[in-house]
């Protein structure tokens, strides 16, 4: 005798736009929303590749300063006792440290962070989804496989068997030490309760982001779990290695670094964004760029890289300002980037949310 397998459970179909107020199972809402996708397919395109520097393309360095304003703690996932990082608490989740003792935001976790507002802005797939919600994913949306086919945002960041264009490197803190938070304990997301995830298709309604809030919740001692974080005010700086990059594609991470004065956004780095915790702000302090054959040779003829292509001041903000003109001329899907401006939008007047997480 065979046996049925059991039927998938139905979800169900929401009346109105996606909204994180809607929920029915006793747990505050989260302050998040969905940014819808664009609605026609994205574009897929052979990338540039890695073999040579495009004379007509840009290459260079952006030196970034981030600013913490609420508190930010990307974990290592190791607990170890207070007592072996100087703390006075018995046992705490840790962060990076590097040799001086001094905090580290891994390039990865600024790097996925910074992906996940390029997707959103540009016509572009996700870059990663869990295998158990495959099935609820648009399938235009489906991450790109064919390294010969790839969205706006695998361009540039990467895809199977595609290194992208872009690296950062780790992000150091300017800060000496650190400060001990107590987190609450944070329930997983609950899609198939909440109808805010899907659309009447039943597919994934959009992307999901947190609001920025002006402060981080701490529970205290006996209530929270204690982890190592930076503090309000807290200062990294990191550099970002770009190759073969157009004006528009460029433009577009500048945006999303919140260089565009019309969409002021700061990001969302590490654990805990449903309390309010993890935003950054991002300062382009320069910019090196190599846009002709004379930079080429002045580059590599020294042991010493000159600094007479480092762009700063007037300069740095005129040539910011043509990469993202060309991001909203040619790249940026504007409706989604309103959509997201209203989200990330930093300084903000919001409340950390209340009662259960």
């Amino acid at each position: 005798m065979t046996s049925t397998p059991p039927r998938r459970p139905q979800k169900p179909t929401p009346p109105s736009l996606p909204s994180s107020r809607d929920y029915s199972d006793g747990i505050s809402p989260k302050p998040y929303n969905l940014i819808s996708f664009p609605k026609e397919k994205p574009r897929l395109q052979h990338p540039v590749g890695h073999d040579k520097y495009h004379l007509h393309l840009l290459h260079g360095t952006l030196f970034l300063t981030l600013k913490v304003k609420t508190s930010l703690h990307v974990s290592t996932g190791i607990v170890v006792m207070g007592s072996d990082i100087d703390s006075r608490v018995p046992l705490i989740k840790t962060m990076v440290q590097a040799v001086d003792n001094k905090l580290s935001i891994q390039g990865s976790s600024l790097k996925g962070c910074i992906r996940s507002v390029y997707e959103a802005i540009t016509n572009s797939t996700l870059g990663v989804i869990t295998s158990r919600y495959r099935a609820d994913i648009p399938p235009e949306r489906l991450p790109c496989k064919n390294k010969k086919e790839l969205c706006p945002a695998s361009l540039v960041f990467g895809a199977l068997d595609w290194q992208g264009l872009i690296d950062f490197n780790d992000a150091q803190c300017e800060n000496s030490g650190f400060s001990t938070g107590f987190m609450p304990s944070l329930y997983r997301p609950r899609p198939d309760q909440r109808r805010a995830y899907f659309d009447k298709k039943g597919k994934v309604a959009g992307r999901k982001f947190y609001y920025h809030t002006i402060s981080a919740i701490d529970k205290g001692q006996n209530q929270g779990i204690a982890v190592q974080q930076a503090a309000k005010e807290y200062t990294f700086t990191t550099e970002l290695h770009f190759r073969n990059l157009k004006p528009e594609e460029l433009g577009t991470l500048l945006i999303v670094l919140g260089q565009d004065p019309k969409y002021p956004i700061a990001l969302k780095v590490g654990g805990g964004k449903p309390i309010g915790m993890g935003t950054m702000t991002v300062e382009v302090t320069a910019a090196q760029v190599l846009q002709n054959v004379q930079d080429w040779r002045d580059r590599y003829s020294a042991y010493t890289p000159s600094q007479s292509d480092r762009l700063t001041g007037d300069a740095l903000q005129q040539f910011i300002y043509r990469q993202i003109q060309a991001a909203h001329s040619r790249l940026i899907q504007t409706p989604q980037l309103q959509e997201l401006g209203e989200v990330l939008r930093y300084p903000t007047d919001r409340e950390p949310p209340e009662g259960m997480y």
